[in-house]
């Protein structure tokens, strides 16, 4: 799964509406460990409910995190 939607590092939310389409990929909110900025999920709410608005129109932060450690001759090309 991770692969068919190139995810690179956890965690990559991904939000799809009712038809299964795309709505928004990136970061749940600005918190990080040790930035003392209180976890909100203000990123991925402020897209719920989902309509169809794809995910590359409005902007978006990509997610911080931990790469997907792949199985040495599986890693993707992304």
């Amino acid at each position: 799964m991770a692969r068919a939607y190139q995810a690179a590092c956890t965690p990559d939310f991904f939000l799809f509406d009712a038809q299964r389409r795309l709505v928004y990929r990136g970061q749940f909110d600005d918190s990080r460990p040790g930035n003392r900025v209180p976890v909100t999920g203000r990123d991925l709410r402020r897209r719920w409910p989902p309509s169809w608005r794809p995910a590359g129109r409005q902007a978006q932060k990509p997610s911080l995190g931990c790469n997907i450690k792949w199985k040495p001759g599986q890693e993707p090309d992304y």
